[in-house]
């Protein structure tokens, strides 16, 4: 205690810091006084066997207290037998769950001293079934992380209600090492950096849904204009260590991976409306169920609301379709269908130094326009040759088109056609005679990936192998159209580009398990192929170009677990981010550039566990070491800046997840739980000789000047409290340190706003929670910004501003 209180006072984040710890001292001061008028030793036993009595070894017993976040959870012996000792009274739900059988549950009501005994039968189910499903994630079965080689972390659907998340990047902000940059309020275009990555648009984060791409160019063109809002997904998996090159193309920072909700065995549903201010309204409405032996799942949500700026309104529908169905007792089948549709009145532009001055929410592009809609579909096969070998292919593609009509594109046009258009002659035309730029996009994806599973005993050793392979193909189509007043949607064709890639990859690991040790070594192959055709080049009959690329990616990660609350883990692998098809082929020759693919070896060592009940940590040590880091151009140093081969970088820091639950700890119903994810990164640097690309500056060495975007402390605090009757309220604290603008640290602003220090800042939420049992309803106030600070949270196109404060008020209810 003594090392945290000198920690926060000497630390130049101290108030965020003692803040929390404040909270965390009242905590346990008052949970203690909660304990001892509701201490009790009450029990729960019991055994789990199959329909024929024999005992189930290894199931995973899971007992929770209703209307509360405490959870338990053990496995049975060798007899089938678990038990859970000094229970509080309450009512409580337990779950029994393991390979190949249906899960069984139970509900109970203990009182002071009692003692329960519970048997818990398991209906055999289908093998095929339980892989199809299981295939859609990192971790084998939720929580079940202990053979992953490397962090990963879990955002459990309960995480997610319970602090009524508005956007996926308020998701994020809750693990370590993520840092999630605003852009118009809404978080759809999330923009994710991993452990001092660059964020722009995602680009160096692998998107997975259910366990297939995401973004609509994986290969071609990694960045993020399109992103499903979080009420599709009931939990997110975030893992950063050697386990990525399963995955793959993107190896460098971390692999995300939404989980779909799957349909449940007996129909049943939910709706939740949503209502605030900023004239904002969510409505989701989730309904499936089984019907003879066939599982289906139905998911929409509509969101609509201002902007973080004015003139900024966003509509969006999201639809998802998910059908499961068991071929036999060795084979199963997902199918899954969604479409995103948005509307909004959204521009691409930030401000300037002196237009964040005057008002920092203004926006003077009132007719700058974002049209997206996005198909998707899948199909999942799974086939059980036998216990020990389980096949399951993935097919999937997409259709994603964009268009983007908007009057500038960063705070040095004011507008685009200013001079260029004789129509355009200042600001005061903006809104009458000058034309607007239509940035049309149309992206096609498809791809096959068979996975197989094998347990073995490969050299006497028990293992587990993980191999496949991916054909994946992917084409866009790039249009840019010039109208000729601010509501055009057509115009002058300026830019017709195709871009094709083809994508051919390799993967195999070996997990050897020794005891409680398990050494997993494994590796990737990507071979890429580019092709670029601009069809307006050479007087119209166009120019194309070809380039291929070929890359190993290797990686070993080790894991030490000598009881189930504790697991050691260290790993190395190599990252690997490939280049764009735009960046390795000349527009106007279709000749090809020398460009290489990002390469870095990237090395950690940490623990996860759970020392007691109700106390969970994970620490991570991390280091990223690059050989070639590019930089983009408007991320180093604004609008205009150059692209070529980086050269190294290095990244080093540490990262700490904890939860603590006192009701756990203490044995009493009253929660008050401290949930926290910190992250410190005091090494993101340039290394070797290195030039700035800040035009007029490229003679300039920035070797030692720390990397743009990578904030050297991130910290997400909730403070929270539980009461038996169903009440929650939680506080959260979310603090982001000082970041540069640009590759010369510059910390004066710039008078186009794109350059300067962008300072720290620190946002508080808080979240009220009351669950009504008897009614299968749950009502709930949250307010996001609680203080409604008004910061800059980029510059990259020019000044963006935070989202203001969102108060909302909604319902959940359960059918």
């Amino acid at each position: 205690m003594k090392f945290v209180v000198l920690s926060c006072v000497t630390s130049r984040y101290y108030r965020p810091c003692i803040g929390t710890l404040v909270l965390f001292l009242i905590a346990v001061f008052s949970s203690i006084t909660f304990a001892q008028s509701n201490r009790s030793s009450g029990s729960v036993s019991g055994r789990v066997a199959d329909v024929g009595g024999a005992a189930v070894e290894g199931a995973r017993i899971t007992l929770r207290l209703t209307n509360t976040s405490l959870e338990q959870s053990t496995t049975t012996d060798g007899g089938g037998v678990f038990s859970f000792d000094g229970l509080t009274r309450g009512d409580y739900r337990i779950t029994a769950t393991s390979a190949g059988f249906t899960a069984a549950t139970d509900e109970l009501t203990l009182r002071d001293g009692d003692s329960h005994n519970v048997n818990l039968v398991l209906q055999p189910g289908h093998l095929a079934e339980e892989v199809v499903v299981s295939a859609t994630r990192i971790a084998d079965t939720t929580g079940t992380t202990e053979h992953i080689p490397g962090s990963i972390e879990v955002i459990t659907q309960n995480l997610l209600e319970s602090s009524r998340v508005f956007t996926s990047s308020e998701a994020l902000r809750k693990v370590t090492g993520v840092n999630v940059r605003d852009e118009e309020g809404f978080g759809l275009r999330p923009n994710i950096g991993i452990r001092g990555l660059n964020p722009t648009r995602s680009t160096k984060v692998l998107l997975l849904e259910d366990g297939i791409p995401l973004t609509y160019a994986p290969y071609g063109d990694n960045a993020s204009y399109y992103h499903p809002p979080i009420d599709r997904f009931e939990s997110v998996e975030v893992l950063k260590g050697s386990g990525q090159i399963l995955y793959g193309p993107t190896t460098v920072g971390g692999v995300i991976n939404y989980i779909t909700r799957n349909p449940p065995d007996k129909p049943s549903g939910s709706v939740t409306l949503t209502g605030g201010n900023r004239d904002y309204l969510n409505g989701h409405a989730v309904y499936g169920g089984t019907w003879r032996g066939t599982g289906l799942l139905f998911d929409y949500t509509r969101k609509q609301g201002e902007g973080a700026r004015a003139n900024t309104r966003f509509g969006l529908n999201d639809f998802n379709f998910k059908a499961l169905r068991a071929l036999g007792d060795k084979q199963a089948l997902t199918l899954k269908f969604n479409y995103y549709g948005e509307d909004s009145n959204v521009t691409y532009s930030g401000l300037t130094e002196a237009e964040y001055r005057d008002h920092p929410r203004q926006n003077p592009f009132r007719n700058d326009y974002f049209y997206g809609d996005r198909y998707g579909a899948s199909a999942t096969h799974a086939y059980v040759f036998n216990s020990d070998a389980v096949l399951s292919t993935n097919f999937y593609g997409s259709f994603f088109r964009r268009h983007w009509w908007r009057q500038s594109s960063n705070s040095g046009q004011r507008p685009n056609r200013l001079n260029i258009d004789p129509d355009c002659r200042s600001l005061a035309d903006l809104n009458t005679t000058c034309g607007i730029e239509g940035r049309l996009r149309e992206y096609y994806f498809a791809g096959v990936e068979p996975r197989l599973r094998v347990n073995h005993q490969l050299f006497g050793v028990r293992s587990e192998s993980d191999l496949g392979f991916r054909v994946h193909f992917e084409t866009q189509g790039r249009r840019q159209e010039n109208g000729e007043i601010p509501t055009s949607r057509d115009g002058v064709v300026v830019e017709n580009n195709e871009r094709r890639n083809g994508a051919y990859s390799g993967f195999a690991q070996n997990r050897f398990i020794l005891g409680d040790w398990t050494i997993t070594p494994g590796m990737r192959v990507e071979h890429i192929k580019y092709e670029r055709t601009n069809r307006l080049a050479n007087a119209g009959r166009g120019v194309s170009g070809r380039s291929d690329l070929t890359q190993v990616v290797p990686g070993l990660g080790v894991s030490y677990s000598p009881s189930e609350k504790v697991t050691i883990f260290a790993g190395a692998h190599r990252g690997f981010a490939p280049p764009r098809t735009e960046d390795v082929i000349s527009n106007t020759t279709g000749g090809t550039i020398e460009l290489d693919p990002e390469l870095s070896w990237n090395y950690e060592i940490g623990m996860r566990s759970i020392f007691y009940p109700g106390v969970r940590l994970e620490a991570t040590l991390f280091r990223m070491d690059y050989e070639n880091q590019i930089v983009p151009a408007s991320l180093a140093g604004g609008v205009g800046a150059t692209l070529t081969n980086g050269g190294a970088t290095l990244h080093q820091g540490f990262e700490l997840s904890s939860r603590l639950d006192t009701g756990a700890l203490f044995k009493t119903p009253h929660n008050f739980y401290l949930r926290a994810a910190y992250t410190y990164l005091p090494i993101a640097e340039f290394r070797g000789t290195r030039l700035s690309s800040v035009s007029g500056f490229t003679n300039v060495s920035v070797t030692g000047n720390r990397l743009p975007y990578a904030p050297e402390v991130l910290l997400n605090a909730t403070f929270g409290y539980s009461h038996p009757s169903g009440v929650e309220t939680l506080v959260e604290a979310v603090h982001v340190g000082d970041q540069f603008g640009d590759d010369l640290n510059t910390v004066a602003p710039t008078s186009d706003g794109q350059r300067g220090l962008v300072p720290a800042y620190t946002v508080w939420n808080a979240t009220a929670n009351y669950k009504v049992e008897k009614l299968r309803a749950t009502f709930f106030v949250t307010v996001k910004n609680l203080l409604d600070r008004t910061y800059i949270v980029d510059r990259t196109r020019g000044i963006l501003p935070s989202s203001p404060r969102l108060a909302q008020a909604g319902l959940k209810f359960n059918f």
